[in-house]
């Protein structure tokens, strides 16, 4: 019998070594063990009930179905739920789980869906509110087809969504601005959040999938549900509208919702998106927030990458891959909601600043741009730049400051393209410039630094503007 070799031998020995030590003071816990442990969902009348009986315990969720008809609500810190199962919800007004005020609760490798004739509904997947310490892992979630998201989370702290897919989340439906004085209109449109992060601090959402297979921007299907057009009108014009869509009664981004949203421009911050797939995607990641890292995504086929807007201040937007973007895939700008500090009044307390700015966009790639589902809408429009810098949308909101862009490449795949007749046959450039910097108003971009870019030109140029080193 050949001898092992002395490594091997100490790597075998000191495993073993290891484990009897963390066995012996109850540390170990094998997979097989735990669910040998943990109480099981089949042991009970229902899903519900196995909960209720283990406060405080994760509950086991055997292979196949499990109807339900009712929300599934986690009531106690430390449970959740484990195991291969998948939940089908019967009810289009229901969750399929949530939990309120929860800490340390932990949903992991199980399936979500909602009953084949009740995919459309108003309700998340999974509703967590003013939970803290959450752990949703290699959960999977499909057919879960709403304008609100499919995994929301709102007023949180220390949330990690990691490894979850979300399959197939978009709707036909109706935006209504009515209420908005700076809109006032309303319109028929796809929408749809793959993930949504609301006022919540310390997030990290890591190597997720969110995909949307059936309803893309294509026009057989504006032309089938009148997509853009006015549903209802105010008898005033919002603030921020356009006259001549005013009077047209139809807007061109009915494409609505997010890949992944994180948002709540006051309160959210320190959050990390990385490793994450977007695909098919209206805006693939939408930032409303501070401290950000952006890292390592992919975003293919969104009509806008990504934008960090209304108060987004401190974003590190590095090595991420931006393919098949339409109109941008990468924009920073003021929003509505930025504001200057302000002392307290008899109305209101004293504002904090709401700024954009102090923010970094380097080494990443954008490439096939002009080439995505929704090419045919924006390509004509002469407004289509892979980079973007915006001024304000009002003449309040303080300007983008201080943002350094440097080592990434925005690639002409045009220049590309494959034989035709046995010969090369290139396209132009599918954008303007490569570089729009938005100079009008009182309120436009300052602070912006380039270095070692490649930036290939567009029909226009490299830039409207000339970028400052």
């Amino acid at each position: 019998m050949s001898s092992l070799p002395a490594s091997l031998v100490s790597s075998v020995v000191g495993s073993a070594c290891r484990r009897a030590i963390l066995v012996a003071v109850g540390l170990f816990v094998s997979t097989s063990g735990l669910k040998a442990q943990s109480p099981s969902a089949a042991e009970y009348k229902s899903i519900q009930e196995a909960l209720d009986a283990n406060p405080g315990k994760m509950v086991y969720l055997p292979q196949g179905d499990h109807i339900v008809s009712e929300r599934i609500t986690i009531k106690h810190d430390g449970s959740g739920l484990y195991g291969y199962g998948r939940i089908i919800q019967e009810n289009a007004e229901q969750p399929v789980i949530r939990a309120d005020g929860r800490k340390g609760i932990i949903l992991r490798d199980i399936s979500l869906t909602r009953a084949e004739e009740k995919t459309e509904s108003r309700a998340e997947a999974i509703y967590l509110n003013q939970c803290e310490e959450v752990l949703l892992e290699n959960v999977r979630v499909k057919d879960n087809r709403s304008a609100a998201a499919s995994i929301s989370v709102r007023d949180g702290k220390g949330t990690q969504i990691r490894g979850c897919t979300v399959e197939n989340y978009m709707r036909i439906s109706v935006d209504d601005r009515t209420h908005s004085e700076n809109y006032g209109y309303a319109f028929r449109c796809i929408d749809g959040t793959g993930i949504a992060v609301v006022n919540s601090e310390g997030n990290l959402i890591q190597n997720c999938r969110v995909v949307e297979h059936v309803f893309v921007p294509t026009q057989e299907l504006k032309e089938k549900h009148g997509l853009g057009k006015f549903t209802k009108k105010n008898a005033a014009r919002g603030k921020l509208m356009n006259p001549e869509v005013w009077n047209a009664e139809y807007v061109n981004n009915w494409h609505q919702g997010s890949g992944i949203i994180v948002t709540g421009p006051d309160i959210t911050a320190r959050t990390q998106l990385i490793g994450n797939q977007i695909e098919n995607a209206a805006q693939g990641i939408d930032l409303h927030c501070d401290h950000v890292i952006v890292s390592n995504n992919i975003v293919n086929n969104a009509f806008i990458g990504m934008k960090a807007m209304h108060g987004s201040r401190n974003v590190l937007i590095i090595g991420n891959q931006f393919v098949k973007n339409d109109l941008w895939s990468i924009g920073l700008m003021p929003g509505a909601a930025s504001h200057h500090s302000a002392p307290a009044t008899a109305d209101r307390p004293a504002l904090a600043p709401n700024v954009d700015g102090g923010s970094i966009i380097a080494n990443n790639i954008i490439s096939d741009f002009g080439y995505g589902s929704a090419s045919w809408m924006w390509t004509e429009t002469g407004s289509c730049n892979p980079l973007r810098f915006d001024k304000g949308q009002t003449p309040q909101n303080p300007p983008l400051t201080d943002v350094l862009i440097q080592g990434n490449v925005i690639y002409d795949s045009g220049k590309d393209s494959p034989l035709v007749d046995g010969a090369p046959k290139k396209e132009g450039p599918r954008y303007s410039y490569a570089v729009r910097i938005e100079t009008d108003g009182k309120n436009p971009p300052q602070g912006l630094r380039f270095s070692n870019n490649i930036f290939h030109p567009g029909k226009e140029g490299v830039s409207n503007v000339e970028l400052a080193p």
